[in-house]
């Protein structure tokens, strides 16, 4: 098993000097059905540090309305401990039709399992599950600072539709996105293929390279779906990652990089890219 280094172990929240480059990790997926195994991706995190996580909601997951009493127990006590709670699309599922480019096709139908709920909506269509999503976290006393499209996939129509809101932040595969400037910091997310043996195989060796390449960057992402916890592998790379990148990073949510981001590094926001 790969060990995490010593100094990350005994450093629980590494000082977070203003300027220093960031470590953002995301739970993805939170809903009552992945309750249990996002705590445990949790835990096993804070069993490195106990750094700040970002939790992605999503209100109707798979289009359920699942028991939510113990889910919202947990989350109700997330920001009282420096987490941030976020709107993660509404069901989590994309029911558009098939169109497109053959791109975009593998993409929506084979890569992301028709997940990508925001891919290819109208902007009426990305309005009403916005809507719908905030309205859920309201009536929850949680009011969201951003939004991360399932899968990292935003139609031009689901892009139209961010405006308006209040949000501070997107985020894609590769870029964080600022709001509602949309100036952005190139910054792929690590993250893991837990779904097929291939996936489990590479994903840790592109995860790794990617951390190398960021090395220099004001911002490095990690994120972490349910299926990664049945994968002993898969978690000690993460925390292995985790705990290296925090013996030069400071870990903080994203709502407190997209305002890092803006104050501390701006030389790294590049206007209007996608």
């Amino acid at each position: 098993m790969i060990q995490a280094p010593h100094d990350a172990l005994s450093s629980p929240r590494l000082a977070r000097a203003d300027g220093a480059p960031l470590l953002c990790v995301s739970i993805h997926d939170v809903a009552p059905a992945t309750r249990e195994a996002c705590a445990q991706l949790a835990e096993a995190l804070r069993g490195i540090a106990d750094i700040a996580l970002t939790w992605l909601v999503v209100p109707r997951y798979h289009d359920r309305a699942d028991d939510e009493r113990a889910m919202r127990a947990g989350l109700d006590a997330a920001p009282a401990r420096g987490d941030e709670l976020v709107l993660h699309g509404y069901t989590h599922l994309d029911s558009a039709a098939p169109e497109g480019s053959l791109r975009a096709r593998f993409l929506r139908g084979v890569y992301t399992q028709r997940e990508g709920e925001f891919a290819a909506l109208t902007a009426a269509e990305a309005r009403m599950r916005i809507e719908l999503g905030l309205a859920w976290f309201r009536a929850r006393g949680w009011e969201p600072s951003g939004f991360v499209p399932p899968a990292w996939l935003l139609g031009q129509g689901s892009w139209e539709a961010l405006a308006g809101y209040g949000f501070s932040y997107t985020t894609t595969f590769t870029r964080f996105h600022l709001l509602p400037e949309r100036g952005s910091v190139f910054a792929p997310s690590l993250v893991y293929a837990a779904r097929n043996r291939a996936g489990r195989l590479f994903s840790p060796l592109a995860a790794s390279m990617a951390a190398r390449a960021l090395a220099g960057s004001p911002l490095m992402r990690l994120s972490l779906h349910p299926p990664d916890l049945r994968h002993p592998r898969l978690m000690a790379h993460a925390r292995h990652i985790v705990a290296r990148a925090l013996e030069t990073r400071a870990a903080v949510t994203k709502a407190e990089c997209a305002q890092r981001l803006r104050q501390l590094h701006p030389g790294a926001v590049r206007p209007g890219a996608r």
